[in-house]
């Protein structure tokens, strides 16, 4: 199916999806009429928050399962029963993307989310008040999470095995969530080991990021095409875990490359933030005495100012960081498609699983 076709399916489906999650489900239990302002506005949130996106996962995960499952012929009532749930599968991860993303902006105090204010500061500009705006928050994130795996859970109900598929999910989110602790223990850690900084910022896109944008969207659309659960396990694991490196690296890698337009975020965001990141890591690493402690005082100070981000992307330049960040993504990728390789699929499947993982490494 057409990628774009693809996408505007995917982007109504969730919108769906998202509306009818929100709110109770017992209609005579609704809250009290003091109340639903605040929850109309955590609704709409929740609608705002899930829009736009480029739907990089679900389009994985359709793609996945069209390259793998035994072709039907047309009008197969059953084969198109089960390609909707796979739509909602695959919509599923998108909701818990957007979870994800509700709560990493309170953790890193960002402003700006696609472009748009981030949820926690429009629910705080819609109470006006900062600490219920975080609060909200929270608890929208949370919703969020909930509602993505029910619609998972709903999903599974028609694909199969139902018990794998829904064990998949939360194993996805448990590693987010071991991942997001990593992700704040590494800025604890100390910048006079560079290659403990890299491997350990890398890690972390092991568990934070691959976790869920490419092993999860992989796994579960092989296990719902029928393929064993410890081989799905094992090709997800093959092509998405180096991917899904890549991936971060080269998302890391525009945020210094980037303009604001194209992120939707100020450019230089997790230098102003102090973020350890594999830059900074092999930036630190290749400097000489005098650079290699600029960035560090930089990095260790409560704040950096425009020039001293700046400072940070022309050093990051001038001592191959940033180049050899794109030979880590060309490595990584390389490993991706030698798995998808391995793959038993005809040549039309492979070119198609070969495209869709392309999608996360346009700089490749």
């Amino acid at each position: 199916m057409d990628c774009d076709v693809q996408k505007t399916a995917v982007e109504a489906r969730i919108a769906g999806l998202v509306r009818s999650a929100m709110g109770p489900r017992d209609e005579d239990e609704s809250p009290s009429a003091a109340c639903e302002t605040v929850l109309g506005e955590v609704t709409g949130q929740a609608l705002t928050s899930s829009e736009g996106g480029k739907r990089l996962r679900a389009l994985l995960a359709l793609d996945t399962f069209d390259a793998v499952r035994p072709a039907s012929p047309d009008g197969d009532a059953d084969a198109k029963r089960m390609r909707d749930a796979m739509l909602d599968l695959a919509c599923a991860i998108e909701v818990f993307q957007t979870a994800a993303l509700v709560h990493d902006d309170i953790i890193d105090e960002s402003d700006l989310r696609r472009g748009k204010p981030s949820a926690h500061r429009a629910l705080a500009e819609a109470t006006r008040s900062t600490s219920i705006g975080n609060g909200l928050g929270i608890m929208l994130g949370d919703l969020l999470a909930t509602a993505s795996v029910d619609i998972a859970n709903t999903a599974a109900r028609v694909l199969h095995p139902h018990d794998a598929i829904v064990a998949a999910f939360l194993n996805m989110h448990r590693e987010v969530e071991i991942g997001q602790v990593l992700d704040l223990a590494v800025e604890l850690t100390p910048l006079d080991d560079p290659h403990a900084l890299a491997e350990a910022s890398l890690n972390v896109f092991r568990w934070k990021t691959a976790s869920y944008t490419t092993i999860a969207p992989i796994e579960l659309a092989l296990l719902a095409a029928g393929t064993d659960p410890r081989q799905a396990r094992g090709r997800a694991l093959s092509v998405g875990r180096p991917l899904g490196l890549a991936f971060q690296l080269a998302d890391d890698l525009l945020d210094v490359t980037g303009s604001s337009a194209r992120t939707g975020k100020p450019v230089g965001g997790d230098i102003r933030e102090g973020k350890r990141t594999v830059l900074l890591a092999d930036a630190l690493e290749s400097a000489d005495g005098s650079a290699r402690r600029e960035l560090a005082d930089m990095f260790e100070a409560p704040e950096r100012s425009d020039e001293q981000v700046a400072r940070a992307i022309e050093l990051f330049a001038s001592t191959g960081a940033i180049d050899r960040s794109r030979d880590r993504i060309a490595r990584l990728w390389r490993q991706s498609r030698e798995a998808i390789g391995a793959w038993d699929l005809d040549d039309g499947a492979r070119a198609a699983m070969t495209a869709a993982c392309a999608r996360f490494v346009p700089m490749a």
